[in-house]
This record gives structure tokens, sequence and C-alpha cells, in this order.
């Protein structure tokens, strides 16, 4: 199935895709997709509901429609760092032998197709296309990978937009530089594992102004989502409907020959198979 939030921001509306023009409406059967839902077990019952609605003809049209991130804002975002060799490579820095785990700010979340702002001071703002996790529910010790698999709800494609400077330069914690207001779109649908088929086999693209700048694939990750699963939740309880962002293939501004950064004007253009495509307009900041 692929999950979707639709309407404005702030007032979005539950709903599952028939097709890629085709909604079934579920805002009343299900709040938002949220932690109470996810920890519920309802989305094990919801492929009935919306077979049913869709023999009795309950389906609207998505065309013209904004679609929001396809989760409401989780408990957390966790990420992980350097998780693709090829990358890795191309930063100069040595393969991670455990994931390099940091954090976004949970209000950085937005729709796939909103606008992405450039922070006030920011000089280095920059682009990851990445593969999202979607947990389904409460985790923690769990026992192997298997377990770990059956935790997650789902798949989402993420831009884990990122300011280099404060990232690399300020000291500290990686998070200061991934957690400005609209670093995290998200969407637009969030997919069920058995829609995603072989999650170590999708390709991972993104443009800026239409110019091929990342053209990956999962399969060089370096830990497995169930790996990175089964890993973090030997230190820490993962919530359902948590997210967890699992890195980017080479391609980054930073790695560009010169470095390339956005400075607002820009389209960005991202898409990983079978969890669709996200286009943003980037915004500069504005003067002080």
């Amino acid at each position: 199935m692929r999950l979707v939030r639709i309407g404005a921001a702030g007032s979005e509306s539950p709903g599952v895709l028939v097709d890629d023009d085709t909604v079934v409406d579920l805002s009343d059967v299900v709040g938002d997709y949220d932690e109470n839902f996810f920890a519920s077990g309802a989305l094990a019952n919801l492929g009935d509901v919306v077979a049913d609605r869709v023999r009795a003809g309950r389906t609207e049209p998505v065309a013209g429609r904004r679609y929001g991130a396809p989760i409401a804002r989780p408990h957390q975002i966790l990420c992980i760092g350097l998780n693709y060799s090829d990358h890795a490579a191309e930063t100069g820095q040595a393969v991670p032998t455990e994931p390099i785990l940091f954090t976004k700010s949970p209000n950085t979340l937005i729709g796939p197709d909103d606008d992405v702002l450039i922070p006030r001071g920011s000089t280095k703002t920059d682009w990851e296309v990445e593969l999202g996790i979607v947990i389904g529910r409460h985790s923690s010790y769990l026992a192997d990978e298997a377990e770990a698999a059956a935790s997650i709800a789902g798949y989402v494609l993420v831009n884990d937009v990122s300011e280099r400077a404060w990232q690399m330069e300020r000291n500290g914690q990686w998070s200061k530089g991934k957690s400005a207001p609209t670093f995290n779109p998200a969407g637009p649908y969030l997919v069920t594992p058995e829609e995603v088929g072989d999650v170590l086999n999708l390709r991972m693209t993104l443009d800026v102004d239409g110019r091929r700048r990342q053209d990956g694939s999962t399969a060089t990750m370096i830990f497995s989502p169930a790996f990175i699963v089964h890993y973090l939740s030997q230190f820490m309880a993962l919530e359902p409907g948590d997210l967890i962002n699992t890195g980017t293939p080479p391609g980054v501004g930073m790695g560009q020959k010169p470095p390339t950064y956005l400075r607002g004007g820009e389209v960005m253009t991202l898409s990983i198979t079978r969890l669709g495509t996200q286009t943003q307009r980037v915004i500069a900041a504005p003067a002080s």
C-alpha cells in the first residue's frame, strides 16, 4: 500500500492511493498516521477497508491537491551518516565499522513538494536523497534482524537537507547543521515493505535545476535497514511512527569539485524507485 496525507499544511487527511491518480480517503476511520495509529496495529487491517471502498466507488482524484509528509510529526527523526560506501569514498572518510548516529529536530518535517528555506546566515546548504524507514511498533532490544524487519511499517523518500558549515565547522554534533525548518521533506507516500520489494536494489536520483547530481542505489548501503533498526534498538526505544533517515549516495554538493551549494532560486527533483518523486523550490534566506 501507499499511504498518503493530502491537504493544506496542518490540515492533511490520511488516505491510501489506489493508483497514481486516485485516493481513498480514510479520515473517518483514521485520525492520522501518527504514533497512535501505528501502535494500534491498524495498518494490518487497512487493506480491507480500502478494498471495500474501492468496490463501493468511494474514491477521489488527487490532481492539483497538496501531498503532505505521509506521517504526522514523529517522536524523533534519527539519521545514519556515511552509510554508503561510495559516499564515504567521496568525502575522503573511512567506511564506518558501526552506524554513525545523529538526530534531526522533528519540526524539520515537511511535504515532498513544499519549499525548502535556506536559513539565515547559511553559506553551505546542501542536498541528500535518502531512504527513510518508518517504525511500526515499539522496538527495544530486538533479538535479531528478522525481528527488526518486522518492526518496519514502510519506507519513504526523504531529502536530508543539510547546512555543512554548521554541521562540520561549528563544533559539537551534526544536528546543528541538520535541524533548520524545512530541512526534511518526506513523501509523497509511505510504501509498505511488500510493495517496495528488495529494499537493497532501489535507484536513487537527485537533480538540481535539471542537472543530475546524485545517481546511486541502495545496493551500496553499508548497513541495511534491518541492521540499522536492530542496532538502534540496543541503545534506545524506537517508537511507532519514528523516522530513520538511512544515509545518502555520492553526489552531494559538498562532494562536487569545486563544492556547490544552494543559494536560493534552484529547484531540486529527487526520486527513489517505487517511492515516488519530490520537487522543491529553494528559497533564499531573508535579509537580516
